[in-house]
């Protein structure tokens, strides 16, 4: 693991009615809270809370790509299948009862067990199960050995520890019942839940993990509708930072204001589209296939980076983006870097797919940034120009975009990723293992050998092999998801807040605790 590091309020309102109080700090955002319940929750505005409220076994640091022990006092491999963590003396969620081992075995159980649709249970692919030996030690047994990656997925969203005595065992908990139960043990605890309107936290006293002691005592987190509001908000000093998602021109217009600071981490962020392998156009799966390949052929990534994303973003040629270990560029090098009409219509042609092809593209307007409305219209322009598509653009709002998505609603639809640790697996594996979290009915046993192959190599080189040659295979054969762009991380905060390029790091984590004023 360590020799693939990275290189790499709804509606408005101005003022703090309701925010961080005396010394506290007002976070602002567009990311929507899908679930407060970790078996639910895969999404970036899920994750924010997440890292400030719950415990995990390992974490990573402020600067580090490399897990570190949070609950956990160490961890290691005590066999080839086997990694063993022995947990932290006297740990406790926020409600007084005990974290023991009993908690991690329930959580991980949990998580597999409940499996939903919209959670990251995909990540645990490898785990065959968890015990707990005595009341401080836990055993993870792995379906395959030599697992690379697996201390890094106890870092993401598949491995926060939750109370066994509040969370039932096999059903998502309402996020009201969440906060009423208070089991939390991480830096912070949430004292006052108005969901995607305003958050309020305060530093758990008890908390002694690898996230270190928070450095304010209350933060707030703001929810925006638009972000004009929060652009408004964090230049005129009514919130402390803007955090996700401000668009590109608001981006330009805060770097000329000498009220703020623009803060960039490193990249990662990726935008792609998604294709329902069972209810995409075409009778059969040749056919479908040529219409993925068509697609491929007619987009213009360059023209979506510097005319939508004013080059905050990225052309991206591969689901892993460039700055990443063993990253490749297959759908350049297979399908142009420029729309190629005569490739695609060929592609349509050889597979008698008669032309245009219906498209039902469904995008989300709020999760993803207003650019998204912008960036949606001119895929629409792009693939029509070929004369090859017609294509009917449809938008909805995040929490009801990710039920429907999960009901095979969605023929084609856009998604975002945000990584959930510093390693190219972790834009291979959730994307194309069986149960992965796309939920487009991707499954194919050649490449489901790749992943494992890769993720239980230890010699680097052979891995970075696999992980370039499974890219490939991917682009060529399959194309289950479009890759468009890739972006850096940008905050905006006010000129006495302290500590926010701290967490701007490759651990693509948002931590409040380093955060002061």
């Amino acid at each position: 693991m360590t020799a693939l590091a990275v290189l790499a309020v709804a509606g408005c309102g101005s003022g703090r009615t309701g925010g961080g109080g005396e010394g506290g700090i007002v976070v602002g955002t567009t990311d929507k809270i899908f679930s407060l319940d970790p078996a639910a929750a895969y999404d970036n505005g899920s994750l924010l809370p997440e890292t400030q409220v719950y415990q995990f076994l390992l974490n990573l640091p402020p600067g580090e790509t490399t897990p570190e022990p949070d609950a956990a006092e160490n961890c290691e491999f005590s066999a080839p299948t086997v990694y063993t963590c022995t947990l932290r003396e006297g740990l406790k969620f926020a409600n007084g009862n005990p974290l023991t081992s009993a908690s991690v075995k329930f959580s991980f159980d949990r998580m597999v067990g409940i499996n939903d649709p919209n959670g990251p249970a995909s990540l645990l692919q490898n785990l065959d199960r968890t015990e707990a030996t005595d009341e401080r030690t836990v055993k993870f047994t792995l379906k395959e050995a030599n697992d690379q990656t697996f201390p890094s997925v106890l870092t993401t969203q598949a491995g926060p520890i939750v109370d066994e005595k509040v969370f039932p065992a096999d059903r998502v908990m309402d996020d009201n019942e969440v906060v009423n139960g208070k089991p939390f043990s991480g830096p912070y605890s949430i004292v006052n839940y108005d969901k995607n309107k305003l958050v309020e936290y305060k530093a758990n006293p008890d908390y002694n993990g690898a996230l270190g002691k928070p450095k304010t005592e209350s933060i707030s987190t703001r929810y925006y509708g638009t972000t004009e509001n929060m652009r408004l908000d964090v230049q005129n000093g009514d919130i402390d930072v803007a955090w996700r998602s401000l668009t590109p021109s608001d981006v330009d217009s805060l770097r000329q204001n000498g009220n703020v600071s623009v803060l960039e981490g490193p990249g990662g962020e990726l935008r792609y589209i998604v294709f329902n392998l069972d209810t995409m156009p075409g009778g059969t799966p040749e056919q479908k296939l040529a219409v993925r390949k068509a697609v491929a052929s007619s987009v213009d990534r360059d023209a979506l980076a510097a005319n939508v994303y004013k080059d905050t973003y990225t052309p991206a040629y591969s689901s892993v983006p460039q700055g990443f270990p063993g990253a490749a560029e297959p759908y350049k090098d297979i399908y142009g870097a420029k729309p190629n009409k005569e490739a695609a219509a060929k592609f349509l042609s050889d597979a008698g797919v008669a032309t245009p092809v219906e498209l039902n593209l469904q995008y989300n307007p709020d999760h993803y940034g207003e650019s998204s409305s912008e960036e949606y219209a001119a895929i629409k322009t792009q693939l029509e120009a070929s004369g090859l598509f017609r294509v009917n653009l449809q938008a909805t709002e995040w929490v009801a975009y990710q039920r429907e998505r999960a009901r095979d609603a969605y023929p084609l639809y856009q998604l975002g990723w945000f990584p959930d640790f510093s390693d190219p697996d972790n834009y291979l594996t959730p994307f194309f293992a069986p149960n992965n979290f796309l939920q487009n009915h991707f499954e194919v046993p050649a490449i489901t050998a790749q992943l494992t192959a890769e993720t239980t190599e230890p010699d680097a080189d052979k891995r970075l092999a696999i992980i370039e040659q499974v890219q490939t295979d991917l682009a060529r054969d399959h194309i289950s998801m479009l890759p468009l762009l890739s972006g850096k991380q940008i905050a905006v905060a006010g000129k006495d807040v302290k500590g926010l390029q701290e967490t701007l790091d490759a651990s693509f984590r948002f931590r409040f605790g380093v955060l002061s004023k």
